[in-house]
């Protein structure tokens, strides 16, 4: 059976990863065999979010009815119930709802009556709380299938630790980084000298560390020096996947979804108010805006490094009418050419202007000229992949250690999408 659950958190505090690894503890002292934990993040642009719009999905073997009875009961003694923006679900599935529920609901958006529709046509138990919106997450998690999975430590803090600074020693951090890396990643961002393992919400999550391998996550963990946590668990997930993400083309792109976009910058970058970096880009079917936020840090050098012609692929969600950049792929780089006076065919000297729409002049030698000189100046771009830092990217976006995106190819003939 799956045992799936979402939207037990707050602004507040809690963590539905946290009640997961509580049901997972709930349910094996009741006699279930847990087989399984998966935290699955959705669609990161639902406005009902929390933080990570994460739902947790425990496959497990035993009767339906107590793994259902546990899992209700763990929602009503640590789901924060009394917050509006609570609304928790509960299902216990004997077989798994359709896959194609799980991509809509990361990718797209799901009503809470196509959930319920869903969980009654395969006999699944289920509850939804006050208004009932966790039973999509809940219904996606137990849908879920990872063709491509990571994996997730989570150490959480005791009751008596909740609302005091977490003792997560730093020097450790670095270490478990340095001696685990690339097979763990985003634990720490080293340009920026960030840990970024360590949240700084009020929920109880101690640290997280995310890597290739159950092996990996525990073997980073033995180096972290830290408060003594309530409990651990390892989760398998979709986090650094990029599953989140559609191919998509300008002109068509739609509120609140995730895109790889391929076009063309049609004009210089421009840096705003806050040290936010816009570009546009162009296709067939229009221009789209491009966002690199003031917290992507060095990432905005990279974008604010494109001139108009270079052919790229945005990675981003599409959100108020702009991509806001998770990541960048430089295809063919255009051949800008910088205009300045030409030389003095008499001293060789430089000359300067002589007025608008009236060529060059020497101040040496009084020769003039008409035409400019032309040169091309070498890029500081390189073609290929750039990414933000690990202390702004979300959940679900791939980090390049894992490897170059599949579906995208460069080469000398520039960028193509693979099928």
């Amino acid at each position: 059976m799956l045992v799936g659950i979402d939207d037990t958190d707050s602004p507040r505090g809690m963590c539905t990863s946290y009640l997961g690894a509580v049901l997972v503890r709930r349910l094996e002292r009741s006699g279930i065999r847990v087989l399984e934990t998966r935290l699955i993040r959705l669609n990161p642009n639902v406005v009902y979010k929390t933080r990570g719009n994460a739902a947790v999905c425990i496959a497990a073997e035993g009767e339906p009815e107590t793994a259902f009875a546990a899992a209700c009961g763990c929602v009503e003694d640590l789901a924060d119930l009394a917050a509006p923006e609570t609304n928790p679900g509960v299902a216990v599935c004997t077989e798994p709802p359709p896959p194609a529920f799980y991509y809509r609901a990361l990718r797209d958006f799901c009503e809470i009556s196509e959930a319920i529709d869903l969980l009654d046509a395969i006999g699944a138990l289920y509850r939804g709380y006050k208004n009932r919106r966790g039973l999509i997450g809940a219904t996606a998690a137990a849908a879920s299938v990872l063709p491509d999975a990571t994996y997730e430590l989570l150490a959480y803090r005791r009751r008596e630790c909740l609302g005091t600074p977490r003792q997560v020693d730093r020097t450790s951090v670095f270490l478990a980084d340095e001696l685990t890396y690339p097979h763990t990643w985003d634990s720490v961002d080293r340009a920026n000298d960030v840990v970024v393992c360590v949240p700084h919400t009020p929920d109880p999550v101690l640290f997280g560390i995310r890597g290739e391998s159950p092996e990996w996550v525990r073997r980073a963990r033995e180096y972290i020096r830290s408060e003594e946590p309530l409990c651990e668990q390892v989760f398998r997930t979709n986090q650094g996947t990029d599953a989140h993400l559609m191919q998509g083309g300008i002109g068509g792109l739609l509120e609140g979804r995730s895109y790889a976009v391929r076009g063309t910058v049609a004009g210089r970058p421009e840096t705003g108010p806050g040290g936010h970096v816009s570009v546009v880009i162009a296709g067939a079917s229009g221009t789209a805006r491009c966002m690199a936020y003031e917290p992507t840090k060095g990432f905005r050098d990279v974008v604010r490094a494109l001139l108009p012609g270079d052919e790229v692929v945005a990675v981003g969600s599409y959100k108020g009418g702009s991509i806001n950049l998770e990541k960048i792929c430089v295809g063919r780089l255009a051949t800008v050419p910088a205009v300045r006076p030409p030389l003095c065919v008499a001293c060789g000297r430089r000359m300067t202007s002589a007025g608008r729409g009236k060529g060059y002049k020497c101040r040496i030698c009084r020769m003039r000229a008409r035409e400019p000189e032309y040169v091309y100046p070498e890029r500081s771009l390189r073609p290929g992949w750039y990414e933000v830092p690990p202390s702004a990217r979300r959940h679900l976006a791939k980090p390049l250690v894992r490897g170059d995106p599949p579906w995208c190819r460069t080469g000398g003939g520039g960028i193509s999408f693979l099928s």
